[in-house]
């Protein structure tokens, strides 16, 4: 396919993107019904969104048709190797970006929102505005936590891609010291480091994590506290 055509090019990654918050979006659904007993509406919520990722990988198979495998056994492995590393390529560049851009760009946003005047005064007037400001600072809040999640993610994509094309898998310990020892959520990754704390949530900057109480949550997907796992960070060569 000529992908030459901008607004063919657009409209296929607007595409894609339409798709996959579909597959999302219906997952979602499908949960809310399960828990309030619409079984029924549980699985058609979920086939659905099955049909969603059929319809988003058409899109993506056309927007890179050098990730699409038709004969595998007919590969070699050094062109098996080509595929993989564009895929940890792609998925590099989209972390990337994530971490560097979006999400501070998205929390600088949200804390501009959140000191807007005509906020502020609407917060003096009425409930509905201290919800709409509550909700920008745990946008900006989450914004930031994601940018290291993202940063994470990259890391461990660039260090595959480095193992692929023949380097060494970095070495990686957690820390000893409770105080810098950081914790990683096994279910979203959000890394808790207790010199920063998780202020919005209680925790104050030096809390090692051993300290905080056996109730709190995950910020971002609110997993318990025993999901988390010690972070282990590269040894430096």
């Amino acid at each position: 396919m000529d992908l030459s055509n901008f607004t063919t090019l657009q409209n296929l990654e607007a595409a894609f993107g339409g798709e996959s918050m579909a597959n999302r979006k219906y997952l979602f659904f499908a949960e809310v019904a399960r828990q309030l007993g619409f079984t029924d509406l549980a699985k058609l919520f979920k086939e659905t969104a099955e049909q969603e990722t059929e319809h988003a990988f058409a899109h993506f198979k056309l927007l890179h048709p050098e990730l699409v495998v038709e004969d595998s056994g007919a590969l070699t492995d050094e062109q098996k190797r080509e595929i993989v590393s564009r895929c940890l390529s792609l998925a590099i560049e989209g972390e990337t970006y994530e971490y560097t851009t979006m999400y501070p760009e998205f929390a600088a946003d949200a804390q501009r929102d959140s000191d807007n005047p005509a906020a502020e005064e609407f917060l003096k007037q009425a409930q509905e505005s201290t919800e709409h400001a509550n909700t920008f600072r745990e946008a900006a809040h989450r914004f930031g936590l994601l940018k290291s999640i993202e940063n994470y993610h990259a890391d461990r994509y660039t260090e595959a891609l480095e193992v692929l094309n023949g380097g060494q898998a970095a070495t990686r310990v957690a820390g000893e010291d409770p105080k810098t020892r950081k914790w990683i959520c096994t279910q979203c990754s959000m890394i808790y480091d207790p010199v920063a704390g998780d202020p919005d949530s209680g925790i104050a900057p030096g809390t090692p994590f051993e300290e905080i109480p056996e109730n709190w949550e995950c910020p971002i997907c609110g997993a318990s506290k025993k999901t988390f796992k010690p972070f282990k960070e590269k040894v430096a060569a």
